[in-house]
């Protein structure tokens, strides 16, 4: 395909809609695509992976790891919608995301144009496209953000149009619906949310609006004026704001503010920040923030009540080659930008809020492009004004700016001073036209006593006075890491510590250790007894759950019969109900009928036990007592519609339906329900939703309806990286099948299951219990052995998957064989065996190229030699070149083999694409093969040639995908330039390499900022070849003694880690990595006390674990291989 720019052409809006004040359409456009690959077949549980601070797991979801390198045009099919003052572009097939906000007054794109769709491997499930505004929720970054969503177009009463998207979560199956909406002239963008909790269990959430923007030197963000203070992810650091007064991210801001760059070390600057950073407002009382782009004299502004919605981000990739190698990822031509996110119930991330059972949550948000008036100090949804004041000798001079959303003839501007009238102007602004003039006041005024106001017809839509700046920034304590368990004094902080992990969904600290801590000081202790049984829950161990429930309501009930919280009595209904015993359930569910939090979720199971058992007059009643206090249930309208069809009243049921539809026009149950009761409304097309809905009148007993769902399910098409339903579908239908006593009908949906395609058929909670069922009927069927396997070790139930899996293996099924190898290696600690099932893996499947990868990895944890490893991807050179992360492994082993040429060709001869968190890999690689290629030039004296390679290894390939982060160190590469300058007899080019160096501080490793590394050493030679022995004494003693601090520090996980490279498939001894780290720089430090024996005894004990650890291979004692 062509590499010329491409840009997407919006169409006209077609001839009927010539007129109307609100324009909404469907129209395909054509826009220049990277397309996703499929996804691996294998389930990645991913359960120590963390991602944006959070759990990074993505079961049942398949994980895609790769994208196409050449575009196609491709059509898409948006949603357009636009009035006089606004142009948008919803992209239904990746998320109902906005792909384009255009202000048509000015023709600019006030959110980032993204003229192609090129996915990056940023998403949790992998791809994610950059632009418009993203919606990410119930985690970051939107789990389904490239999933289709279901749409709905309404037209209001008053003119508005609201173009509705909502799907079904992949994990909790919560219903998320967002209205993107345009009124009659106004340029106000409104979200509308409704998030709805469809399971019977609280969960957990958080909503970000990721708005981007197209940034590049003259791009301010602003931030209301009393925000002085930001936080970064989890709130492990913080920040003076806007200028940063301290190191933020390892990056020295004070040092980067220089008489030509005064402003240098502001943040609200996109040009300054040269690290991929985010940070996040606290403590603001406003309602706004936004971007202006300065040199187009446009941007726009956010409004959002900032009770409820308190998040105000910016994020960038950082501006700088690091950066903008992730820019290249992302688009073809348009270029940087940076993320201006906007939280609800959330003001950081992760920062999870609460969603009980049944429970919706309703909300607005809104975005409205501004021009000239530059970034503003003040916002509401109908102006923003912008107040400068600045005092002379001749008096005080004014610049006064004002922008509306909506027409407002007549208006008066109105600026005071120590409330006298300095300066009035009546007149009409307009979107596209606002009101921006330089005021002389002719005498001198306190800007704090200035208010600028604007005012129509008597009412006030903005008003601002410039706030004083504080003496010094308001305090804000950095969040700290919880003790362990046996540190915490009191049962309280363990139960809240334990509750803390579980609502943000913490990667790698688990809550039951702090309840099991909690309980074994208090076993009768009601809320950590509760909290366990949730979670056991939550896995599908039922019998424990209810054990340690009943002991929750014994404390609870000791001597009050009436508990004040009925959280445990509704939990004790819902496992009983899962246990088949529905009459113990309804005397649970009734007791937790009597706390209000608990009564209308208690009210939904109960009605479910009551229709399910043909008791339809019980639910009708409690139903409708729940209605009246709660109309808008959605749960309770649909059963309640069911219940009033079975006595045969379809007009009412009809009419309960409407009315939920109005609320909600996506709710797929009542979707299904007005279809089957003769309405227009078209049930789901998704096969995962319609599952749902299937399992909705399956819990009822609707056996028809759940049926005719499951066949629905089964010949749906899923979308690409979504589940495989079909199976799912038929292995419901059997479980009905069985339960309706027709085991006949049971054992046919049974063979389909055998018969049917099973890639991507990963099971979820929502099967768990139907799966378990049908392996007590059908103990010897190995497809449901492997199926339950899938589910069980997602649910932490280790070794019942192993079990499983066991039995699956004599299918022979590759994925089977593959998870049982990565179990046996993370579970059984085993790792023979860990190679024993991946060998029987690929014989079954000899053509995979992921299964080669795996196997290479297990190798190197075996302790394969280098030589063995390598002779095997040798052996397959046809599967090593479909995958990056074989190819760099295939880099790295023909470097050690001392061939580093042909490494060089390998990574050259692809386009590698890194997935976030991930970066240096490749480029490690490039830098060790070139430094391989250096010192043997200078050892044969080809100083020229070492100078080449030298720097080839400072300069990157674009190729590689890469660029190295500003704070990564490179001593060893300059220090290298440098000797091979001397050799060529350049003194003064090999002092600059030496003195680059020489100033080497820190490191950037793992995602993390270092305070040494393995390249301090060299950085210590070139204080020395210099000739500065004081400052190479100093920072060797420095290294040192940090060798004696990391020496007695006990390896941990980050507790604040954002992402943990190394930790995906194979568990890793982070103590013995840590150990083989401080080995290493003690070996480079005996080396330069020129103890080199030792240096050299140290290093061959790393390398008997670590072979391919090239700092230990540069001083080790020389063998045939190195």
């Amino acid at each position: 395909m062509s590499s010329e720019p491409t840009r997407i052409v919006l169409p006209e809006a077609p001839a009927p809609l010539t007129g109307t004040p609100v324009k909404a359409w469907r129209e395909a456009v054509s826009i220049d695509t990277y397309a996703p690959d499929d996804p691996d077949r294998y389930p990645a549980y991913l359960d120590q992976r963390v991602y944006q601070g959070s759990s990074g797991a993505v079961y049942p979801l398949p994980f895609i790891d790769a994208v196409a390198r050449e575009k196609a045009s491709r059509h898409w099919d948006p949603i357009h919608l636009e009035n006089e003052y606004v142009r948008l572009m919803i992209l239904p097939e990746l998320g109902g995301r906005i792909h384009i906000g255009l202000d048509k007054t000015r023709g600019y794109d006030f959110f980032y144009r993204n003229d192609v769709i090129k996915p990056a491997l940023v998403g949790l499930a992998g791809p994610w496209v950059s632009g418009g505004v993203e919606f990410n929720w119930p985690q970051h970054h939107r789990p389904a953000t490239h999933l289709p969503v279901e749409t709905a177009i309404e037209h209001g009463d008053d003119g508005a149009v609201t173009v509705w998207c909502s799907d079904h979560d992949p994990f909790a199956r919560m219903q998320g619906m967002h209205g993107i909406r345009l009124r009659p002239k106004s340029a106000l963008v409104e979200l509308r949310g409704h998030l709805v909790n469809r399971s019977a269990e609280v969960q957990t959430f958080l909503w970000w609006a990721n708005a981007a923007a197209e940034s590049h030197d003259d791009y301010q963000s602003f931030f209301p004026t009393d925000v002085h203070v930001v936080a970064d992810h989890a709130k492990r650091a913080t920040a003076t704001f806007p200028a940063a007064d301290g190191r933020y991210y390892g990056v020295d801001y004070p040092a980067r503010r220089t008489p030509e760059r005064p402003d240098g070390d502001r943040l609200d600057w996109y040009r300054n920040i040269p690290v991929p950073t985010s940070y996040m407002c606290l403590g603001t009382e406003d309602d706004f923030f936004g971007g202006y782009d300065h040199a187009a004299r446009a941007g726009f502004v956010y409004w959002a009540d900032h009770r409820t919605a308190p998040g105000k981000k910016q994020w960038t990739w950082g501006n700088a080659p690091f950066g903008r190698a992730w820019d290249a990822h992302l688009t073809d031509d348009n270029g940087p930008y940076v993320e201006l996110m906007a939280g609800v119930f959330t003001d950081n991330q992760p920062d999870f809020a609460f969603l009980a059972p049944g429970e919706t949550k309703t909300f607005s948000q809104y975005w409205y492009p501004i021009q000239d008036t530059g970034p503003v100090h003040q916002a509401t949804l109908d102006a923003a004004v912008r107040l400068d004041v600045g005092t002379t000798v001749g008096g005080t001079h004014a610049r006064i700016a004002a922008a509306v959303t909506a027409p407002r003839p007549g208006a008066r501007v109105v600026l005071r001073v120590g409330g006298r009238v300095m300066h009035e102007a009546v007149v009409d602004l307009a979107p596209g036209d606002p009101y921006v003039r330089e005021v002389r006041l002719h005498e001198v005024a306190d800007p704090h006593e200035c208010e600028l106001v604007v005012v129509h017809r008597n009412a006030v839509l903005v008003s601002w006075r410039p706030r004083p700046e504080p003496a010094k920034p308001p305090a804000a304590e950095s969040a700290t890491e919880p003790p362990a368990p046996a540190d915490i004094d009191s049962v309280d902080e363990l139960y809240l510590t334990g509750l803390h992990l579980d609502q943000y969904r913490h990667a790698t600290r688990r809550p039951e250790p702090y309840w099991e801590e909690a309980l074994r000081r208090d076993p009768g202790d009601a809320r950590c007894n509760t909290a366990l049984a949730g979670r056991l829950a939550r896995a599908g161990r039922l019998a424990e759950a209810e054990e340690h429930l009943r002991t929750a309501i014994a404390r609870l009930t000791r001597r009050n019969p009436n508990p004040r919280d009925g959280e445990s009595h509704y939990l004790l209904g819902l496992v009983l109900a899962r246990q088949g015993r529905h009459a113990d359930a309804k005397a649970a569910f009734g007791k937790a009928l009597w706390d209000r939090a608990w009564a209308d979720a208690a009210t939904v199971a109960s009605a479910r036990v009551a229709l399910a058992a043909g008791r339809d007059a019980d639910a009708e009643a409690d139903l409708a007592v729940l209605l009246e206090r709660c109309p808008g249930h959605t749960q309770a309208r649909n059963l309640m519609a069911v219940a009033v069809l079975r006595r045969g009243d379809r007009v009412r049921a009809a009419a309960i339906v409407r009315e939920t539809l109005r609320g909600n026009p996506l709710d797929a149950w009542a979707r299904d329900l007005a279809h089957r009761l003769g309405s227009d409304a078209q049930p789901t097309t998704d096969p995962t939703i319609a599952m749902d809905v299937a399992l909705e009148y399956r819990s009822i007993r609707e056996d028809a309806f759940a049926l005719g769902l499951f066949d629905t399910a089964a010949q749906l098409v899923s979308a690409s990286g979504q589940v495989n339903v079909a199976p799912l579908a038929w292995l419901h239908r059997a479980d009905l099948e069985f339960e309706r006593g027709d085991e006949t009908a049971a054992d046919l949906a049974l063979q389909q299951i055998h018969d049917l395609d099973r890639t991507w058929c990963f099971p979820s909670a929502a099967d768990n219990d139907a799966l378990a069922r049908l392996r007590e009927r059908r103990p010897d069927d190995a497809i449901l052995a492997g199926l339950a396997g899938h589910w069980l070790y997602a649910a932490n139930r280790r070794h019942e998957a192993i079990a499983a899996w066991e039995a699956a293996a004599t299918t022979g099924d590759p994925v089977v064989l593959r998870n049982l190898g990565v179990a046996a290696h993370n579970v059984q600690g085993d790792p023979e065996r860990a190679a024993h099932w991946y060998g029987r893996a690929r014989a079954a499947a000899p053509d995979d190229a992921r299964l080669l990868y795996e196997s290479d990895q297990l190798d190197a944890r075996r302790g394969i030699s280098p030589e063995r490893r390598l002779a095997v991807l040798e052996g397959r050179r046809d599967l090593v070149g479909l995958r990056d992360d074989l190819s760099v492994q295939l880099a790295e082993l023909l470097t050690a083999a001392r061939r580093p040429s042909e490494a060089i060709d390998v990574l050259a001869g692809r386009d590698f694409q890194p997935w976030e968190g991930g970066e240096g890999r490749v480029l490690a690689a490039w830098e060790a093969a070139h430094l391989a290629l250096a010192r043997d030039a200078l050892t044969a004296g080809d100083a020229h040639r070492a100078v080449v390679h030298a720097r080839a290894a400072l300069d990157p390939a674009p190729n590689l995908g890469e660029a190295r982060h500003l704070l990564a160190n490179t001593a060893d590469l300059h220090l290298l330039l440098g000797d091979a300058l001397a050799a060529m007899e350049d003194p003064v080019a090999a002092r600059d390499a030496w003195e680059q160096a020489a100033a080497q501080q820190g490191d950037f490793q793992t995602m993390q900022v270092q305070a040494h590394s393995e390249h301090t050493a060299a950085a210590v030679t070139a204080l020395r070849r210099l000739g500065k022995t004081d400052a190479a004494q100093a920072l060797r003693d420095d290294l040192a003694r940090y060798i004696e601090e990391q020496d007695r520090t006990e390896a941990r996980i980050d507790y604040f880690a954002t992402s943990l490279p190394t930790m995906l498939l194979f568990t890793v001894d982070i103590q013995a990595a840590h150990d083989t780290r401080v080995r290493v720089l003690r070996a480079q430090l005996a080396h330069l006390d020129g103890a080199f024996d030792r240096a050299a005894a140290l290093a061959d004990a790393v390398l008997e674990r670590d072979p391919l650890n090239g700092a230990a291979r540069a001083i080790a004692a020389p063998t045939p291989t190195r």
